[in-house]
């Protein structure tokens, strides 16, 4: 099979608007960045949000069905790839660049408000159209955005999505369907997803707290990341992914973490690795009481006491579908624009579940000698399960 590369990377999320003020809250040491207490998906009740800073395109000169949140996160994102993807289209014309994604929510932020209308004044607003909401829209609209016209679709497989959309654009260029790949994800913020994981009572009042004895649930994030993916060499290799499904209960993890493991274990195999040649893991780390308890005990099982691992959701928030691609461009900025070798940090209160099998959990400001090689993993309701294996080349 043909080597996969990530050439370019487009991101925004809490942490910042742009890769580059991304980077800079990623490593900082002195505190942890990104989250802000806000109500404004939970009136009356401040919760820590992680929300994309500054103001958005409002899309006002697109098509309705095309307008919306989601949207207006991916033309941010887009923005830092569109010189790549231009050039890539006119080496080899724009029906052999595709588009995947991964999403949650796509417009549901824009239904919810159109039906506080309607309660409101018995008719549903003006400036509303229920495709806004269809699943396949942001692949729609980006493709429009850039001008490609292959193959272009949306995969929701909850948390999961966006990473599971890297790996089928590594399967579009390996089986020759295209000749490059924009794919990543996006989800935003709004009143029904912090709704629905509060109803699970899942959702914590305070910045999360991963792998402490004191967790109480996640926080919410929102944003959107995108990788131009291609066959010519680039800063970044897609060098092993994995996949499982385990269909162990809708919403809650399998306690065994059996396809967990699975498809860590098939990640490595793709890329020819062993556990120990990992140099650092990005946990899927929600701080839920049970999605930790099952990730230690995983990660432990595999890559003992010794791999550095983290979670970065206590900065950027639970992205929900862009959750996968996000932290595969946290993967990309350790490998790519990190010359001091520094590890995302892990901002817990230190206080470890004695019930968890140990981890080693990345200090702030930590440096390694080696950092050539990240695990990605992403853990979904319903048991969708990914890892990838990311190679600084």
């Amino acid at each position: 099979m043909s080597a996969v590369f990530l050439r370019e990377l487009g991101l925004a999320c809490a942490l910042g608007r742009h890769v580059d003020e991304v980077a800079a809250g990623l490593f900082a040491a002195d505190r942890p960045r990104g989250l802000e207490i806000s109500e404004a998906c939970s009136p009356g009740r401040p919760m820590p949000l992680g929300w994309v800073p500054g103001g958005l395109d409002p899309l006002a000169d697109w098509p309705l069905p095309l307008r919306g949140r989601n949207n207006a996160l991916l033309a941010l994102a887009a923005a830092s790839l569109q010189d790549a993807v231009a050039a890539e289209a006119e080496r080899f014309g724009a029906m052999r660049l595709g588009v995947v994604l991964g999403t949650s929510t796509s417009g549901v932020g824009e239904s919810e408000q159109a039906n506080i209308h309607r309660i409101a004044t018995g008719r549903w607003p003006e400036d509303f159209h229920y495709r806004q909401q269809e699943m396949g829209t942001p692949a729609r609209f980006l493709a429009e955005l850039l001008g490609l016209r292959g193959p272009a679709h949306v995969i929701s497989t909850a948390c999961s999505s966006s990473a599971k959309a890297l790996a089928s654009a590594a399967r579009l260029l390996q089986a020759g369907f295209c000749d490059a790949v924009v794919a990543g994800g996006a989800d935003s913020l709004c009143r029904f997803t912090v709704a629905g994981f509060d109803s699970l009572g899942a959702v914590s009042d305070r910045r999360c707290n991963p792998f402490s004895r004191h967790r109480a649930g996640i926080n919410i994030g929102e944003g959107a990341a995108l990788f131009l993916l291609t066959r010519q060499e680039g800063p970044v290799r897609l060098a092993g992914w994995g996949e499982s499904a385990d269909a162990h209960h809708m919403s809650a993890p399998d306690p065994a973490g059996a396809g967990p493991e699975a498809c860590i274990r098939e990640a490595l195999a793709r890329a020819g690795r062993r556990p120990q040649e990992i140099d650092y893991v990005n946990l899927h780390g929600t701080a839920t009481l049970q999605n930790d308890a099952m990730e230690a005990g995983v990660h432990h099982r595999i890559f003992g006491q010794d791999c550095p691992a983290s979670s970065t959701k206590p900065m950027t928030g639970h992205t929900l579908g862009a959750a996968g691609a996000i932290e595969a461009a946290v993967a990309w900025l350790c490998l790519a624009r990190n010359p001091q070798r520094r590890l995302p940090p892990h901002w817990w209160d230190g206080e470890a579940d004695p019930a968890l099998a140990t981890v080693r959990l990345a200090r702030p400001g930590e440096t390694v000698s080696r950092l050539r090689r990240v695990l990605s993993q992403s853990f979904a309701f319903g048991g969708s399960n990914i890892a990838l294996v990311l190679e600084a080349e």
